[in-house]
């Protein structure tokens, strides 16, 4: 079925869905990246709180970007197994548009929570984005077309925080009317270059079931050998919620980072992630296979989650920042293992499921962690600390390892 649905599309018109799914991820992560920076100073300018209260503030603002996704993206790739990827797409995109001037307007930190779930709702591009490149890849080339998919995300990263430090310097408001201009820029050029990859004869009845979010994690019920790796990669996604939950209180409160100092950190991640996802995926995964990549995605991850809380100099979170890229085989082999045991005509239902899991995970990762740091950074705290969080984070990624070299897949061969 994989090889009609291949041979249905041209490849003039699969490039161009390839080529605009990464953009668009490119435009919205480095839109989202372009935020991070100035997160700190605006909450405490909106809310009018100190550093370990914006902390826990910022925590609840990821958590209910995390609910409204978890909520919404199952139905969103539900609906595009049913009506396409392509309006969609330009539907999520174009709502990211309007919430960034929203966030750039916001007199009160209700405007904050309320742009946060706006964005969430409409920050599905990712699941669609996904679902267009299976459509347009096959089974053996998908975890390749992920590891781009990585790649993009991490060359976000790599625009977004360093132009958002840069661009706060200039208030705490420029960076928000920056990404509200980028994402409509996205929205323009998937008017023009987006092809729809889903022909009709391969779109399926709407199911309800599977567009409520514990509906959509069915989907890794009803498949032999997805469920274990969905429980690993959520696991996965609960230790990873540290970064957007902390990262740039943590730099403030661990060596007085500031706002350009927050992006530079980000940017060197996010441009050591795309360097080894977009250049390494491919080779790596023909000569090791998608598991022991896997596998070892999990030990770097957890090794570096525990050299940040250990690292006594920013210089020294830099070098661990470049060798955690590896980090990033995770999320890209596991889909990659899923969707090769899900059938051509759910992949849009394992996305929004796969989707639905990470938001579950990172929403209670993100109110995990903020609370931890804000604990351990306050005055009422047993011992003052802003690394704690970390060292618990590096415990939960060294779970993830475990649970997924227990259900047997970190000792099978590639395939």
């Amino acid at each position: 079925m994989t090889e009609m649905r291949s041979a249905a599309i041209a490849p003039t018109r699969a490039r161009r869905a390839v080529v605009f799914a990464l953009v668009a991820v490119f435009l919205d992560v480095a839109g989202f990246g372009l935020i991070l920076p100035v997160l700190p100073p605006l909450i405490e300018e909106v809310g009018g709180v100190d550093l370990d209260a914006a902390a826990r503030v910022g925590g609840w603002l990821f958590a209910v970007f995390s609910l409204a996704q978890f909520a919404c993206a199952p139905l969103v790739g539900t609906l595009s197994d049913r009506f396409g990827r392509r309006p969609l797409l330009l539907l999520a995109v174009a709502g990211l548009a309007v919430d960034y001037v929203v966030h750039a307007l916001a007199p009160s930190l209700i405007w904050l929570f309320a742009g946060r779930f706006f964005a969430g709702v409409c920050g599905s591009s990712f699941v669609i984005a996904n679902a267009c490149l299976a459509d347009v890849t096959t089974p053996e080339r998908r975890a390749r077309a992920f590891g781009l998919m990585s790649a993009a995300f991490g060359l976000g990263f790599v625009l977004g925080p360093a132009l958002g430090g840069l661009l706060g310097s200039f208030g705490t408001r420029v960076p928000f009317w920056c990404a509200a201009a980028l994402a409509a820029a996205n929205f323009l050029f998937g008017l023009v270059g987006l092809p729809e990859t889903l022909a009709p004869e391969a779109r399926r009845v709407f199911r309800w079931r599977e567009a409520n979010p514990l509906g959509a994690l069915a989907v890794f019920r009803r498949f032999p050998g997805v469920l274990p790796n969905a429980t690993v990669l959520a696991a996965y996604f609960f230790a990873t919620a540290i970064y957007p939950a902390i990262w740039p209180f943590w730099g403030i409160a661990a060596f007085g980072w500031s706002s350009e100092t927050v992006g530079l950190t980000l940017a060197i991640s996010g441009l050591a992630t795309a360097l080894v996802q977009g250049l390494a995926s491919g080779p790596a995964v023909a000569r090791f296979g998608e598991r022991r990549l896997a596998a070892v995605g999990l030990g770097i991850g957890a090794a570096s989650l525990a050299a940040i809380g250990a690292a006594p100099t920013t210089a020294a979170v830099l070098v661990v920042l470049i060798v955690q890229a590896a980090e990033g085989f995770v999320h890209p082999m596991l889909s990659a293992l899923m969707s090769k045991a899900v059938p051509e005509d759910a992949q849009g239902a394992l996305q929004g499921g796969i989707s639905a899991g990470m938001n579950l995970a990172m929403l209670f990762g993100t109110i995990f962690f903020a609370q931890v740091f804000g604990w351990f950074v306050s005055p009422a705290a047993p011992f003052r600390s802003p690394d704690v969080a970390f060292f618990v984070a590096a415990a939960a990624m060294a779970l993830a390892l475990v649970l997924f070299l227990r259900t047997g897949s970190g000792r099978r061969s590639k395939r």
